[in-house]
């Protein structure tokens, strides 16, 4: 995986959940509180969220064949899918049932919340760096986007699912907080069961975010405006291309595209001037857009220019 896959920010998260995950467990054998076992499984969820993103990451890396001649490169999107789909709906579900158990369930009063309150902070602080480590990643290839445009456009999926992990693993320890806090002070549980019901609501909305971005660029998306931008100046640019009469673009994973397009050359160029021409455009291309690594031109006449048209 690249850079720009945000293998640091992975790495990061991931020993940063483990810590958390056993953490919270022992708080909540402690405490019997139902937001800290939700938050246990959030964290353990998202554990498994970032070892399913290493493995992409890593399988994405395998050498083209025969039978997928364009690589494999798409395959991070697709364990990016996944961790939306499954896991974070797998944690928003078991918080969901443990919210609507502990409110209509028995209520017994919480035992040692010190515990709870001890690992939360823990919690809080190492989510913290977790986070801290996801933003300054972004940061690096964000360039002037938004958040909301990153999150968004990024042809990375890994960075996203970082950072909104990471921004609901700490929104979601807050509410756990004032959930435990409540029922101290009210000695009524039913705060717990309120807040482990927030946190199930928070990693379903996270879930349904990355769903919808995570499928559009497995379904395929073409580059970005700039990118598309650089190339069109590219081709035109080529003094063989009389003009681009239309092109498409694919990523076949976050730094390879695809580039197909039909170019209107001179009637009177022969053979060799045209294929010249085409390798200056290829050569240009790849000059201005780096990850432009399959390329295929089409030339045509100019019929337009032939009509009078042009």
């Amino acid at each position: 995986m690249s850079a720009g896959g945000g293998t640091r920010a992975i790495i990061a998260a991931l020993a940063a959940n483990l810590a958390i995950a056993a953490a919270k467990f022992v708080a909540f054998l402690f405490t019997g509180s139902s937001s800290m076992i939700a938050e246990s499984v959030h964290s353990v969820a998202d554990s498994g969220n970032q070892a399913l993103l290493l493995l992409g990451g890593k399988r994405a890396q395998r050498a083209r064949t025969s039978e997928h001649p364009f690589g494999y490169g798409r395959e991070r999107y697709f364990y990016a899918f996944v961790v939306a789909v499954v896991l974070f709906t797998i944690g928003s579900v078991f918080s969901l049932y443990e919210g609507w158990h502990k409110i209509n369930g028995p209520h017994e009063e919480l035992t040692s919340p010190v515990w709870a309150f001890s690992v939360l902070i823990f919690a809080i602080i190492a989510e913290g760096f977790s986070f801290r480590t996801a933003i300054k990643e972004s940061n690096a290839v964000r360039g002037n986007q938004s958040w909301v445009q990153f999150i968004r456009r990024s042809k990375s999926p890994e960075l996203p699912v970082i950072v909104l992990e990471d921004l609901g693993a700490l929104v979601g320890l807050v509410l756990a907080l004032f959930g435990v806090t409540m029922a101290v002070i009210t000695k009524n549980v039913v705060w717990d069961g309120i807040g482990t019901l927030a946190i199930g609501i928070l990693l379903g909305v996270i879930a349904i975010v990355l769903a919808v971005e995570t499928k559009s660029l497995l379904i395929g998306e073409g580059a970005g405006p700039e990118i598309e931008k650089q190339i069109l100046g590219a081709l035109e640019s080529t003094p063989e291309v009389s003009r681009v009469i239309h092109m498409r673009t694919l990523h076949l994973g976050p730094e390879e595209i695809l580039v197909a397009a039909k170019i209107a050359v001179d009637h009177d160029d022969t053979a060799t001037e045209v294929a010249r021409g085409i390798n200056e455009a290829e050569r240009r291309i790849r000059e201005a857009v780096p990850i432009a690594r399959v390329i295929y031109l089409e030339p045509d006449l100019d019929r337009a220019k032939i009509n009078g048209t042009v």
